[in-house]
């Protein structure tokens, strides 16, 4: 037997480090998982050389459209009676996206090597995440990997949808204000010094708010790199601040706080913590494995930190619904759906049916989103560039009072 170093997470997110003897990698991984440790590295003990062997994704980019394809696929070549390997290596042979046709290929010849599918698919946490692996676990052991397979797509399919619609809802306010900034930028660097230079040659006191942006067009071009550099600085600092814990809770906190837009974020993340508990329940998926899985994904802070404090509760004997409420995360309603699910033996339903709420939830509050946020920019647009232009016009409309008087 070969001599491996490991280093692992467990379900805690403690990092623990130590050594195995075991026939393969593959070998190790598993002994750990059954353990509770997550195995981050995995290297081979050699004569004065350490080989180490990549637990990490292959790299490049899967979309969740690739994801969900091959997910639907799987499921039908399962569900026909096809051997796992066979069906890994037709799905790989015909994959388009070159980077998942390397994963599908590496994961084929881990589970030719004596792994578990789900074993396999873990080694590759960019293309296939926690929740993906975990739920492909529980279909092996349950022996309905067809069934979990085609939920997962289900799952992915709605998620990629909702994430859409955030997405769109940003897009368009984010898109307007952009193209606003570098239009009134041109303004003030190069067509207000051509005005500049033609009320110079008049020889009369320029009207107030024409001074004012002669002034601030000054000192746009004099500073411009140094504003440049200073934005860039801001941008810089603020990721910095934002990748420490510290710093991801405070933002995320006040990302719930701010009105619409807090709202919009709240329903979202209900939708999708209703959604992947519900998935994973449904699929036999234990309810602490689940909630660590959902807390890891959920996107904010805040709402990571409630449902580790429900997974703490429960874990001490405590229904869900009760720690919950308390969080002060999840709306009232939630808590009482999720009550009467748990009373009633089938909370898994329960949870998809808030799901599906929320979704429409999610629909209403982009809708109302942009149709608030259209005659603001308009306004925005309407006051900054008109206003530029008024102050442009000022001199002129005075100099043909003065001569029409």
């Amino acid at each position: 037997m070969a001599k491996f170093a490991w280093e692992g997470k467990t379900r805690g997110g403690e990092v623990q480090k130590g050594e195995m003897e075991a026939p393969s990698e593959a070998a190790v991984g598993s002994q750990l998982r059954r353990q509770g440790i997550m195995p981050s590295k995995i290297r081979q003990r050699g004569k004065g050389l350490d080989v180490e062997i990549k637990i990490p994704g292959m790299g490049g980019k899967v979309s969740t459209k690739d994801l969900v394809v091959f997910t639907r696929q799987f499921a039908t070549m399962i569900d026909a009676g096809l051997a796992l390997v066979q069906c890994l290596d037709i799905l790989g042979r015909q994959q388009e996206n070159k980077v998942m046709k390397k994963v599908l290929i590496d994961v084929k010849e881990s589970v030719e090597s004596g792994s578990t599918f789900a074993d396999a698919l873990k080694k590759h946490p960019k293309v296939f995440d926690e929740l993906f692996a975990n739920l492909v676990a529980a279909g092996e052991v349950g022996g309905i990997l067809d069934t979990i397979l085609n939920r997962l797509a289900a799952y992915l399919e709605k998620a990629h949808k909702l994430k859409k619609k955030v997405k769109s809802a940003m897009t368009y306010p984010a898109t307007v204000v952009g193209i606003a900034v570098i239009v009134i930028g041109v303004i003030m660097v190069f067509v207000i010094p051509s005005f500049e230079k033609m009320f110079a040659d008049f020889g009369s006191a320029l009207p107030a708010p024409t001074q004012v942006v002669i002034n601030l067009s000054n000192f746009i071009r004099s500073w411009i790199f140094a504003i440049i550099g200073a934005v860039m600085l801001f941008i810089f600092l603020f990721k910095r601040f934002y990748a420490t814990p510290k710093g991801r809770a405070l933002v995320d906190a006040y990302a719930l706080k701010v009105p619409v837009f807090g709202t919009l974020i709240r329903k979202v993340a209900v939708a999708k913590f209703s959604r992947t508990l519900g998935t994973m329940i449904s699929s036999g998926v234990p309810i602490l494995d689940g909630l660590d899985i959902v807390a890891k994904t959920a996107g904010n802070k805040t709402v990571e930190e409630a449902i580790y404090k429900v997974r703490r509760s429960i874990s001490e004997g405590k229904t869900i619904a009760e720690p919950l409420e308390k969080t002060g995360v999840f709306p009232p309603m939630v808590c009482q759906m999720i009550a009467v699910g748990e009373q009633s033996g089938s909370i898994d339903s329960m949870l998809n049916k808030i799901a599906d709420f929320y979704d429409d939830e999610v629909d209403d509050a982009v809708g109302n989103l942009t149709a608030m946020m259209e005659p603001m920019l308009m306004l925005f647009l309407g006051t900054t560039v008109g206003g530029l232009v008024i102050a442009m016009y000022l001199p002129i409309f005075k100099i043909a009072g003065t001569v029409g008087g």
